[in-house]
């Protein structure tokens, strides 16, 4: 099993038309998966957007009006899929937003190297070609700091979204967060903080390249490029000082 989780906020243009390729794309690509979609606390129509995909596909809608952030979501999203697995070793967690940035029909190349082995799958930004000015300086910075703070075995791009993670790693992650949450920041910040969370627990990483799409997003992009590149270096020493040195798990 495939659980498919998509954290969304304000995002009713792209939400339920994000579902509907991703149901497209394993038409194609058999293989079992349920959906799993947080909305944190839309104030559009997100919510309305997507009741009616609840009938037609294996989707559940969790959240609410209470906006969380995108930490707190992703924490949410996670342990549900934990909650519903049977089979952790078979199944996976894939993670990806729902604004078009990632792409449903790049799915089948993280979920070829899953199949392969790999215990977490990381999509990475093949080139800066064709993101917005903001995201492009702030990628560069971000990776900077990432390896000066975060840096991970086999990753050398920590800041996307886009990641798959064998449902054991997931697993292994909650129970070392105990009564904490299991990630922390906000933005890149939670992405670079999951992987760190994620990366100890895994026997195998591997990276894929896979080119995010903003020209597709109908909304212009949150970022704030001095404000998030100041808020990323005092995540990432945080981080450093909150987060053991990685070390990947040794195979059972």
């Amino acid at each position: 099993m495939l659980y498919i989780c998509i954290p969304v906020h304000n995002e009713a243009p792209t939400a339920g038309l994000v579902l509907w390729r991703i149901r497209k794309m394993f038409a194609d690509f058999p293989r079992e998966y349920e959906l799993l979609v947080f909305n944190d606390g839309s104030s559009d129509a997100t919510a309305e957007v997507l009741a009616p995909y609840a009938d037609a596909l294996p989707v559940t809608i969790l959240g609410g009006s209470e906006h969380v952030g995108y930490a707190r979501a992703i924490d949410a999203l996670f342990r549900a899929a934990l909650s519903r697995c049977r089979y952790p070793r078979r199944d996976a967690v894939i993670l990806m937003q729902g604004d078009f940035t990632d792409q449903p029909e790049h799915i089948p190349d993280l979920v070829k190297r899953f199949e392969g082995g790999a215990d977490i799958v990381v999509g990475e930004p093949a080139s800066d070609a064709g993101m917005p000015k903001p995201v492009r300086r702030l990628q560069r910075v971000g990776r900077w700091l990432a390896r000066r703070f975060a840096r991970v075995p086999g990753v050398d791009n920590p800041l996307g979204s886009f990641r798959l993670f064998r449902v054991t790693v997931v697993r292994d992650a909650v129970r070392a967060a105990g009564e904490k949450p299991l990630i922390e920041g906000d933005g890149w910040g939670a992405n670079i903080d999951l992987l760190l969370a994620m990366a100890p627990h895994a026997r195998r990483i591997e990276s894929v390249p896979l080119q995010p799409r903003y020209d597709l997003r109908p909304r212009p992009s949150r970022i704030r490029p001095w404000h998030d590149a100041l808020s990323l270096y005092r995540f990432g020493r945080e981080a450093k000082a909150r987060r053991p040195q990685l070390r990947l798990a040794e195979p059972s």
